[in-house]
């Protein structure tokens, strides 16, 4: 998860910095060579999409990780915007269940 005041990191910005920019690999390129429409690939470098599993699988396949790596990215990051976004507003409204 994220620290207070640390932008999100969003798997897209991890592909195109960790990735995709050391290599020099576009995004059309990488689209070419595992099987996506290459606005799938922007979609997911412009934060405006999720890695499914299925994106995962490919991703990992082509630069040797784990499908749960990016699945993994893709988690931490929904869960730390869910923290920002919704995060106090969950803890006041929502009473824990004694069991």
């Amino acid at each position: 998860m994220t620290h207070p005041g640390l932008p999100l990191i969003h798997p897209g910005d991890q592909l195109r910095e960790e990735f995709m920019r050391p290599i020099g690999l576009s995004a059309s390129h990488l689209a070419q060579d595992i099987d996506l429409p290459t606005t799938r690939v922007q979609a997911i470098l412009d934060r405006s999409e999720a890695v499914t599993g299925e994106d995962a699988l490919r991703l990992a396949r082509y630069f040797g990780t784990t499908p749960e790596f990016w699945l993994n990215l893709q988690r931490d990051y929904d869960l730390a915007r869910a923290v920002i976004e919704s995060g106090d507003k969950i803890l006041s409204t929502v009473q824990p269940r004694a069991i």
